[in-house]
């Protein structure tokens, strides 16, 4: 089965358009089962009755309605736990994303990929969005080693056993390829064709750019460090400590030779400042070890990528072939 994740916000006037495109993308391609999962994130509009009357012409019209807006993360986590199908695509609903390139994405899962990203070379948004997004791109790229053109696509095809892996919340939807590449999944993108939008309006202000400043910190911690906080943690706090510590011990030189008194010298106040927070950050990283070793899981430490013989330890079935 492939299942079709689309999470909606305010959506309405393009919901049955986009429900006919990806049907008949399955039927003339003959992709066999499939669903369509729409995750309506709040919507304010007719958004919920469009779906409705979709869902009653198409039994594989699946959706979820949440209270209120809780962002993208949330509907695509609800839509990758309700999704059934070993192959889920994830797109917007706002017509943007093509899905004549359904295909294409499938032929490139074909060759051994795990999880293949759109790339909207070519863009249909105001400069001020394109120029920002393309500095960001590289800053991902450069900084996690998942080397994508555009990791802010919402075009996506992955791998039931990615989404079981990799879990997203806050902002991190964007950078679900960059924690499956951290876990040892194959990624990689295809071009695709990115149509100008019809109805409503862009759902990010100018704070996006900010937000996913953070969130890339986060990741960036989250592939490095989240198994071994006290490194980098701990870390900062030497490198702190080692600075006060030459300060202070210049000016213990400085005392014991008779160059005056020391008590009103800036570089006092200084290295005793760098000194304490250094201390405070080696302590914060052993909190923070202390907290990861009662609450990770052994899985977290590792990907299986295939498995022959006990899938646990003694007494356990043995498993039918590879994994």
């Amino acid at each position: 089965m492939i299942s079709f994740v689309v999470p909606v916000h305010n959506e309405g006037e393009s919901l049955a358009t986009l429900h006919e495109e990806l049907s008949q993308v399955v039927e003339s391609k003959a992709l066999g089962d499939v669903e369509f999962l729409f995750i309506d994130d709040g919507s304010r509009d007719n958004t919920w009755d469009v779906i409705l009357k979709l869902s009653g012409v198409d039994p594989r019209v699946h959706a979820i309605r949440f209270r209120r807006n809780f962002g993208k993360a949330a509907a695509l986590t609800a839509g990758f736990e309700a999704a059934r199908g070993e192959i889920v695509f994830t797109l917007d609903g706002d017509l943007q994303d093509d899905p004549a390139e359904v295909p294409r994405f499938l032929e490139k899962l074909d060759q051994g990929l795990d999880v293949v990203s759109g790339w909207k070379r070519r863009r249909y948004d105001p400069w001020h969005k394109v120029g920002p997004s393309r500095i960001f791109n590289a800053m991902v790229s450069s900084l996690t080693g998942c080397r994508l053109h555009d990791h802010n696509c919402g075009f996506k095809v992955y791998r039931h056993q990615v989404l079981a892996e990799v879990g997203i919340y806050g902002e991190l939807h964007r950078f679900v390829p960059v924690l499956a590449h951290a876990r040892g999944f194959r990624v990689g993108e295809i071009e695709v064709n990115h149509r100008p939008r019809q109805f409503g309006s862009s759902k990010y202000g100018v704070t996006r750019m900010l937000k996913g400043l953070l969130d890339l910190l986060t990741v960036r911690f989250l592939t490095r460090f989240s198994q071994r906080p006290l490194h980098v943690l701990g870390g900062m706090g030497m490198g702190l400590l080692l600075l006060g510590g030459i300060g202070l011990t210049y000016l213990a030189f400085l005392w014991l030779v008779g160059d005056g008194p020391i008590g009103q010298r800036p570089l006092l106040v200084y290295s005793s400042t760098l000194v304490g927070v250094g201390a405070q950050f080696f302590c914060l990283g052993i909190l923070a070890e202390l907290v990861t070793s009662y609450s990770i899981r052994a899985e977290d430490t590792f990907s299986i990528s295939e498995q022959i013989g006990p899938r646990n330890g003694p007494g356990a079935e043995k498993t039918e072939g590879p994994r």
